[in-house]
Parts: C-alpha cells; sequence; structure tokens
C-alpha cells in the first residue's frame, strides 16, 4: 500500500478558495489512480473527484464541477485539489485514496489506501 498524507485543510468564507495537497510515499505513486473523497458527521462518506494515473483523465461528482480541479504531479508524488467558490455545503473532512491502477471512478471500495483526512471549514 502507499502512504497518504493530505495538507491544506482549513477555515474560509463562501465564495473562497483552498488547495488541497496529497503527499504520498512508499509505493511509486504513478502507478496509482487517486481519488479525493469527504465526510461529514453523521453521513456516509462521498466521492469528490478522481485522477487516472497520469492525469489525462479526471472526474467530478456534480455538485463539484466547475468549481473544483483535480490535479496531481508525478515527480512530486503528490495530487492537489483546488477548490474554488466554496460553499458552506463544501464543509466536511477530505480525505484522499489511493487505487492499484490506471484508473478509478467514485466507487470507495475500489481505493485500498486512505490518508488521515484534513478539515475544510466554509463559513456563510
Amino acid at each position: 500500500q502507499v502512504q497518504l498524507v493530505e495538507s491544506g485543510g482549513g477555515l474560509v468564507r463562501a465564495g473562497g478558495s483552498l488547495r488541497l495537497s496529497c503527499a504520498a510515499s512508499g509505493r511509486t505513486f504513478s502507478d496509482y489512480a487517486m481519488g479525493w473523497f469527504r465526510q461529514t458527521p453523521g453521513k456516509d462518506r462521498e466521492f469528490v473527484a478522481s485522477i487516472s494515473w497520469k492525469g489525462g483523465t479526471t472526474y467530478y461528482t456534480n455538485s463539484v464541477k466547475g468549481r473544483f480541479t483535480i490535479s496531481r504531479d508525478n515527480a512530486k508524488n503528490t495530487m492537489y485539489l483546488q477548490m474554488n467558490s466554496l460553499k458552506p455545503d463544501d464543509t466536511a473532512v477530505y480525505y484522499c485514496a489511493a487505487a492499484r491502477g490506471r484508473w478509478s471512478d467514485s466507487q470507495m471500495v475500489a481505493y485500498d489506501s486512505w490518508g488521515q483526512g484534513t478539515q475544510v471549514t466554509v463559513s456563510s
């Protein structure tokens, strides 16, 4: 498994921006498709976005399309989530995850490595 560490969370006002990072170690980062998920208390963890092993293909849940951008830098073993036009409903703990192979979509079971999460809070 690959080890993952998220960073970049924080408190921001509605309409603001944050960029999350996910640093990977332990395995060859480019062997993995990657994804971002989020979770709020009392709710199931939900899919946010995913990116293929080389970064050429991305996929977003409808609620973040046009506002969030997922990207990766395989030379730095790091994945990013640029979040713009943030809304209070985006408040959650955000997790990065790795799935062995070239591509993975929204199915949590496909991801076998998870970070510890980073809190994002959007105030109204």
